[in-house]
């Protein structure tokens, strides 16, 4: 009974929080699917990331505010602010996750895990060839709550986007990966400095200041090259 009490305490506390969220609030006055997109508006303005004509993969899209945000940057002055834009778009963008995802105008969504055979080749068809600006990784694991358990699945999934990022990114192309502060981190911060000529570890003030979220942004990758567990 005190494990489901303090559950119930936890989960009070938790949607009070939310619901009280000034960004939360201002997602839903603004038509962004979560408050995910302050996250990704912060990290641009910092450090100029995305702009129109570009061509963006988003890993872990689902809700698909990040899809939403770099829609808007790929539309027209005109279009205003806001959630995702409608019309005209410059650029390309390529929405991927496990979980469904409801459509946005102009945002080709595919559906599966990358590692699979017919999901990469859905990919690379939709990549027609050409190398990428920008790949946007918000993948997170389930947290089990056993931190080195934990750890091993988030370096997987950064591993994962970094190996992505380096078979696809252009040569001053970027790759903005969720992390943790937590086991392993500087292991991840170490990695990204193998892989990318210039990497910035931001915390957006969007991201709450109790959560161990972070993002590693690495511009311009180096040689592609494997990577593995091992080399982390």
């Amino acid at each position: 009974m005190k494990i489901k009490t303090k559950s119930k305490k936890v989960n009070k506390a938790w949607l009070s929080d939310h619901v009280n969220d000034p960004y939360v609030k201002l997602a839903q006055k603004e038509g962004f699917r979560s408050r995910a997109a302050y996250k990704l508006k912060e990290i641009d303005e910092a450090l100029k990331l995305l702009r129109p004509g570009q061509r963006v993969v988003d890993l872990g899209a689902a809700p698909g505010a990040w899809s939403q945000y770099v829609r808007r940057k790929f539309a027209p002055k005109q279009a205003g602010t806001g959630g995702a834009a409608v019309g005209e778009l410059l650029g390309s963008i390529v929405a991927l996750d496990l979980l469904d995802f409801e459509p946005i105008e102009g945002v080709q969504f595919i559906q599966g895990d990358f590692r699979e055979d017919a999901v990469a080749a859905e990919l690379a068809a939709a990549l027609g060839g050409q190398p990428l600006d920008v790949v946007l990784s918000d993948m997170a694991p389930n947290l089990s709550g056993i931190e080195s358990s934990d750890a091993a699945r988030i370096a997987h999934l950064v591993e994962l986007a970094i190996e992505f990022a380096l078979a696809h990114l252009q040569p001053d192309g970027a790759l903005v990966c969720k992390v943790f502060h937590g086991s392993g981190y500087s292991q991840l911060v170490e990695l990204f400095k193998r892989h990318f000529r210039v990497v910035k570890p931001i915390k957006p003030k969007a991201s709450r200041d109790r959560s161990a979220e972070t993002f590693l942004v690495g511009i311009g990758p180096k040689a592609a090259r494997a990577v593995s567990a091992a080399g982390a």
